[in-house]
């Protein structure tokens, strides 16, 4: 396996790319509400992309029709956006977004709470998010990868909730999909492939209320978990510039999770 490493005056673009994409998720949080659908909320990131200079990297890759993946519920990933169904209080709600700016990709996604939420749901979008900002503290150059999936593992199941097998977190730079694979469970298998200097990769949890089981729906896009319970999920991309490990994806506004700033200090 062949993990490429990226020097930090080579990456510009998708350090430019990563904050198109957190500033249009930044704006989401007002943007998103009660009574509009997951295809306005898609036209709205396309023409906010467009004017911030960037292209869509979801739009026709491998045939996907939109420019975002948005994810409601119970659904995991790689959710179609649709005019079909107004958000209704209650729902929760993933917007994916990966722009493109001259060949590089900036990759994130965060979850969206409509109005007021089940106890349930709000505690499952809050340890999602708690795997992700975890795990990243796991990362160092000569670690394992392993180690990602391992406290993303132990946070998930201690709240009795269960990590998604079937997709994972993956390399990104000039590519949308590069090597290696993120996984967001312990594989020992994954123990002896280290973190380089360089390297370019999401983490991007996706955790169940229910069991971890999914099932693709007929659209050959859809994956949604196979008991009909909740699913959340939040992505960062990451850049290890030697003992800093960047998150390009950050909010530039400060105001998604804000309180998790202090605890990577040492980043």
């Amino acid at each position: 396996m062949k993990i490429k490493s990226y020097k930090p005056n080579e990456i510009n673009d998708c350090r430019e790319a990563s904050q198109i994409s957190a500033t249009i998720l930044d704006e989401l949080v007002s943007y998103i509400s009660e009574g509009i659908t997951t295809g306005e909320i898609d036209d709205y990131c396309l023409e906010r992309i467009k004017k911030l200079g960037g292209a869509p990297a979801p739009l026709f890759y491998r045939g996907f029709p939109k420019s975002t993946c948005t994810s409601l519920n119970r659904v995991i990933c790689h959710g179609i956006p649709s005019n079909d169904r107004k958000l209704l209080e209650g729902d929760i709600l993933n917007v994916d977004i990966t722009t493109i700016i001259n060949g590089w990709h900036g990759d994130s996604s965060r979850m969206y709470k409509i109005g007021k939420v089940s106890v349930k749901a709000n505690n499952l979008c809050e340890i999602t998010h708690q795997c992700l900002i975890e795990s990243i503290k796991e990362i160092k150059v000569g670690g394992s990868i392993s180690k990602i999936g391992k406290k993303i593992d132990e946070i998930a199941n201690n709240n009795y909730f269960s990590v998604v097998r079937d997709f994972c977190g993956h390399g990104v730079g000039k590519n949308f999909h590069e090597s290696p694979s993120i996984l967001h469970y312990f594989d020992p298998e994954y123990d002896n492939i280290k973190f380089i200097d360089g390297m370019i990769f999401t983490v991007e949890p996706m955790i169940n209320s229910g069991k971890y089981h999914s099932k693709i729906l007929t659209d050959g896009w859809t994956a949604v978990t196979k008991d009909k319970t909740l699913s959340a999920q939040y992505e960062h991309t990451i850049y290890i510039n030697g003992d800093n490990i960047e998150i390009l994806t950050n909010s530039p506004k400060g105001i998604f999770y804000n309180w998790y700033r202090d605890t990577l200090e040492k980043f």
